[in-house]
């Protein structure tokens, strides 16, 4: 998905931009970078971090920058941020989202004559590149930024760095997250508001859908206002968020709790423990625990000293086996016991059957398992939450198919249902598939409910397929 984190101070900000940006680290696994300015000067950095961290790569450049306003981000997909130089002048842009309708729009800038793009090894045109030429055909950056926000299909919210300051833009309808921060001389905006805590920053509020602020050393400019409409994406909250970040006042830590406590409040399965599949599902083991009076426990225990995220290679059979060796087993508490298991979700299936099989080879009794949001039927169109090329890659989708046959858009909202008798079908198909003793998945009612926001304000498309 990726983060980013943005500053202005009247002293020097990278110590501020280095550990305001680190701080994202769990939100992308491909690109770090950093821009600052200062007197009229432009520095900008950008280091691979898939095989070492981002405070690693970047620890010698901090000694060598200097600048009083800065961005910088963590990339899940192309490098940046980027400096552009267009008739608005020098600037450096980070972004974070995704664009559909990229085609359409590299067609449009060649036929208004309005850029040239360059190609990265992927074969694909960088989407922020794509973004700041759209936001450098207007007259203004404000206007720009209006324009890129209206031509784009998808989701973007992005931070431009400028000699008057740093625009923070957050998406049209809210679905990512922007969070400013403030201190004496200095305010920030983040992905996290837990980024800039420990750097002395109180929260001074979120961004609304859409708006756009200008951030400098003495305050924050309303250059757009926010508007009413917010789909902010739920599994943020369900799985990408860091457990003291907070989103829309809602602690993600808090919210998962909810939802284990909710899960069992459901449930009537029996084990001698409870326990979370490391680490977003231990939130919800906890909670689960709680209400059900079955002892949490940890039968697995997460090696992350070389691999933070099991995503982070590029190929799927490598994120399976570093999945697999990253969860080390505590055998004296698995074997001969019955063991309940919550992931925050189940993607394509893959990993928990190998740890399921795992905990079977290690003397498991029983594997039971839940799952902490609703079965995932739509790949993500906004935020690249996972890697799949098609819905067929989802595990509930390609069950469905095999059970099923092929099926309308319509047909599988029916499968969304958690009180339809297709939906009952589709979990037992699924636990077949992977082998487990028992399954159950969160409903999205609770799933909402644990959230506590207006319903309305939330985006579940990869559960419902709803806009």
């Amino acid at each position: 998905m990726g983060g980013f984190f943005g500053v202005t101070s009247k002293e020097n900000c990278v110590y501020d931009l280095f550990f305001g940006t680190d701080y994202h680290s769990h939100l992308g696994t491909y690109r770090g970078g950093m821009a600052v300015y200062a007197e009229g000067k432009f520095q900008r950095v950008i280091h691979n971090i898939q095989n070492s961290p981002f405070r690693t790569k970047f620890e010698r450049d901090v000694e060598e920058m200097q600048g009083q306003y800065g961005i910088g981000c963590i990339s899940d997909t192309a490098p940046q941020p980027l400096t552009m130089r267009s008739h608005l002048g020098t600037f450096a842009i980070t972004t974070v989202g995704r664009v559909n309708n990229a085609d359409q729009l590299m067609q449009h800038c060649f036929d208004k004559g309005l850029a040239q793009f360059s190609e990265m090894s992927s074969a694909n045109v960088n989407p922020t590149e794509l973004v700041a030429a759209l936001i450098s055909s207007q007259g203004t950056l404000a206007d720009g930024i209006r324009y890129a926000q209206e031509m784009i299909d998808g989701s973007m919210s992005m931070l431009i760095l400028t000699p008057e300051g740093v625009y923070a833009a957050r998406d049209r309808v809210g679905r990512t997250p922007i969070v400013l921060g403030r201190k004496d001389g200095a305010y920030c905006a983040a992905s996290e508001d837990f980024a800039f805590f420990n750097l002395g920053y109180e929260y001074d509020r979120d961004l609304g859908p859409a708006e756009i602020a200008l951030l400098t050393p003495e305050g924050v400019e309303v250059v757009q206002p926010p508007q009413q409409e917010m789909k902010m994406c739920a599994f943020l909250w369900a799985y990408y968020g860091y457990p003291t970040t907070s989103y829309e006042g809602v602690n993600v830590e808090l919210m998962r709790n909810r939802g284990g406590s909710m899960l069992a409040g459901r449930d009537n399965v029996s084990t001698d423990l409870a326990a979370g599949i490391p680490d977003s599902g231990t939130a919800y083991a906890i909670g689960y625990s709680n209400r059900s009076d079955i002892p949490f426990a940890r039968p697995f225990i997460k090696y992350t000293p070389t691999w933070p995220r099991s995503f982070m290679p590029q190929h799927q059979r490598m994120r399976d086996l570093i999945a697999k060796m990253k969860l080390v087993p505590v055998e004296a508490m698995i074997r001969g016991k019955s063991l309940l298991l919550i992931d925050d979700s189940i993607v394509r299936g893959t990993q928990l059957k190998d740890a399921s099989e795992f905990l079977y080879a290690n003397g498991a009794k029983e594997v039971h398992i839940r799952a902490a949001c609703p079965p995932l039927l739509f790949g993500c169109k906004y935020l690249n939450f996972s890697r799949s090329t098609s819905d067929l890659e989802l595990i509930a989708r390609r069950v469905i198919q095999k059970y099923n046959g092929d099926v309308t858009t319509e047909q599988l909202r029916e499968f969304a249902d958690p009180d339809s008798t297709v939906h009952g079908e589709l979990v037992e198909n699924i636990r077949k598939e992977l082998d487990f003793d028992s399954l159950r998945y969160h409903r999205l009612d609770d799933l909402k409910a644990s959230i506590g926001i207006d319903p309305c304000k939330l985006c579940t498309y990869c559960w419902t397929g709803e806009e």
